[in-house]
């Protein structure tokens, strides 16, 4: 079963008047490369956070954002102390350097400690509300993948499928072109030497050690193999996108031999077409974990 690196989930999480807002995305990567922000109250829950998503969605570049609303018992508290101090002393730099400050409150309230807001210490049961929204949220992502992964499987196929197709298409035109080589081979000859000089034999041995060479057969074998290989690979249900792509290289490798012996203009063009299914298969198997 092929799943997608590219996802998406969103979960809501409720404890005591708090609304926790978790969302978690994902693109591919080689690597499992992970973001995660959460609010300075939950710091404490990041490694195990951190854990779930290492162990559920193992691969891909993970964006994961936890967003509190505290609703009614939000407040704020104005450190009135070291408000005015900072009050006293921009005032007095402003008239010593005769110089327009703007708006010396709005300054002072960005500064860091002027403002805070009461913490309130999270218990165990609104951590587990957190933790099932996260669960919920990543478990939304995975679905994603899946979907993701069973229309990617769905066009693999048909790439594979028509692949095959031209192999067939291949073992056609294979043995009229073994052939044409053997009648083109005589002719020539014939037309450099005379009749009289003409060794029968010498020149069927030539030909057969010419006709391995440019022989194709091993190289049909092992392609259907791979492609065989490869749909059975796509029906398992672990993380096989590297395996995928290491198959996908031993079907390259054979095209390639069969281009190369090919020596037959019809042959080479379906080589090409091989190529590009091939191509876009890779292209495929990049976001696939």
């Amino acid at each position: 079963m092929l799943k997608s690196m590219t996802g998406y989930g969103k979960a809501i999480a409720e404890y005591g008047g708090k609304t926790y807002t978790i969302e978690v995305k994902s693109l591919n990567s080689k690597f499992l490369d992970l973001s995660l922000r959460l609010p300075n109250g939950l710091r404490e829950k990041e490694l195990e956070i951190r854990s779930e998503i290492t162990k559920r969605l193992e691969r891909g570049k993970v964006e994961v954002s936890v967003n509190t609303d505290n609703g009614v018992q939000k407040s704020v508290h104005i450190n009135n102390d070291l408000f005015k101090t900072y009050f006293e002393e921009l005032s007095m730099l402003k008239t010593e350097l005769n110089i327009e400050a703007g708006d010396i409150m709005r300054t002072i309230i960005t500064i860091p400690d002027v403002l805070t807001s009461p913490r309130k210490e999270t218990d165990e049961n609104e951590m587990q509300a957190l933790m099932d929204g996260v669960n919920a949220a990543i478990s939304g992502c995975d679905n994603f993948r899946i979907q993701e992964g069973k229309q990617t499987a769905t066009e693999i196929k048909l790439r594979i499928d028509s692949i095959r197709n031209l192999v067939g298409q291949v073992e056609v035109l294979d043995a009229p072109r073994i052939e044409n080589v053997k009648t083109r081979l005589r002719t020539n000859l014939l037309e450099i030497i005379s009749k009289n000089n003409f060794d029968e034999n010498r020149f069927e041995q030539e030909l057969v050690f010419y006709i391995e060479k440019m022989d194709m057969t091993e190289e049909k074998i092992r392609l259907v193999a791979h492609l065989n290989y490869f749909d059975e690979t796509m029906k398992d249900t672990v993380s096989i996108g590297k395996k995928l792509a290491f198959i996908s290289q031993e079907i390259g490798r054979e095209i390639n031999t069969m281009g190369s012996k090919a020596n037959d203009a019809e042959i080479q063009k379906l080589v090409v077409q091989m190529k590009d299914e091939l191509e876009k298969i890779k292209e495929q198997l990049n976001n696939i974990l």
